[in-house]
């Protein structure tokens, strides 16, 4: 299942992804989007410097194009005792962007403080509707 119930950018050219409903994901997800199958397998985050050159078995740029429209970004995996709860997904427009070794720390931290949160709020909106 699958919701996206927050998206930020920095500018109105950039397409606001939202999906306010909880929906299935696709059967097929896992085996065209190698970034969400390394997800479902509670792997460490992936980040990918360009889209357009990265290796086609870590990321299909061909759905990141479609789907997504980013050229850099990171698939942060919110995972906890082997199960994933969800994704946060920073990403950049336009460019690459190499992620330096501050940005691996933030974002580690980011993940480990924002897990409970998304375990949370999986749950309360799983077990209200």
């Amino acid at each position: 299942m699958g919701i996206v119930p927050y998206c930020w950018t920095r500018s109105d050219e950039i397409p606001t992804v939202l999906d306010s409903d909880w929906k299935a994901e696709p059967e097929s997800l896992p085996e065209e989007d190698p970034l969400f199958a390394a997800a479902l397998r509670t792997e460490a985050s992936i980040f990918v410097e360009d889209v357009e050159t990265a290796d086609p078995k870590v990321v299909n740029s061909a759905f990141e194009r479609r789907e997504f429209g980013h050229r850099a970004l990171v698939h942060a995996h919110l995972c906890q005792d082997d199960q994933l709860w969800g994704v946060l997904q920073p990403c950049v427009f336009g460019q690459p962007r190499a992620w330096t070794d501050l940005d691996h720390t933030v974002i580690d931290q980011v993940v480990q403080k924002i897990t409970p949160l998304a375990i949370a709020y999986v749950k309360a909106a799983t077990t209200s509707s």
